[in-house]
């Protein structure tokens, strides 16, 4: 998988290059680059925003610059194309349903807004998909991508050792996941549940399973209906 930033702030992006993801880079299991709009501005000082017309406070990122660097990073596309995304407070919030999807993806482009956003035209004319991670608003859009890429890079095979680990975490399958517990077997009196200690497997999964269930009831009792309706 390929996955290109474009942003004005390149140097945000070092978490995106260390732990699992990181080791994944060095593998070659994905491959990871960034386009800064500043390099295609026509402007002397290599502006990417301006005001806005019509006033109202706050700078808006111009259409030119960012068209033009997704175009530089569609250039010589991997078999299957790509999906461009824009990472806004206006999007839809990313799942972990949405995150399995654009991992089957050969290439994503994350564009990472700032200020008071784009320039419509930059939607209107490339349709971009537009993700949010939550109802809140940021300071650009760098942390967003940043979020979105982990999310995505770390569903890829190979990328995390054993991928059943993957397939056992929250909302994988639409429920929290259950308790964890490694040694020490007691800690300040709290000890592991026997039945983790039972080498019986049938009846630590189905312990498993209920305290999913449970967890899901008392922390995220709104995604039963979903989970219900999926089973």
């Amino acid at each position: 998988m390929r996955i290109d930033f474009i942003t004005t702030f390149p140097e945000m992006f070092a978490p995106v290059q260390t732990s699992i993801v990181g080791k994944a880079l060095e593998r070659g299991l994905v491959e990871i680059r960034f386009f800064n709009p500043r390099d295609f501005s026509k402007d002397p000082h290599r502006k990417t925003d301006d005001t806005q017309y019509g006033g109202s406070e706050g700078l808006v990122m111009a259409a030119p610059p960012l068209i033009e660097a997704v175009e530089a990073a569609r250039s010589g596309n991997p078999a299957g194309g790509d999906r461009l995304i824009l990472l806004s407070p206006q999007g839809k919030v990313l799942n972990q349903a949405q995150a399995k999807e654009l991992a089957q993806c050969a290439h994503l482009i994350l564009v990472c807004g700032h200020y008071k956003g784009v320039d419509e035209r930059f939607i209107d004319l490339l349709q971009p998909e537009e993700i949010s991670i939550g109802d809140f608003v940021l300071t650009g859009g760098e942390l967003p991508a940043m979020v979105v890429a982990d999310a995505v890079i770390r569903l890829l095979p190979n990328v995390v050792g054993g991928y059943a680990s993957v397939e056992e975490d929250s909302h994988y399958e639409g429920l929290l996941d259950c308790p964890r517990y490694t040694r020490p077997r007691v800690v300040r009196e709290l000890e592991v549940p026997q039945v983790l200690l039972s080498g019986n497997h049938a009846k630590i999964e189905a312990w498993r399973k209920r305290m999913a269930l449970e967890a899901t009831r008392r922390k995220r009792p709104d995604l039963l209906d979903r989970y219900a309706q999926g089973s």
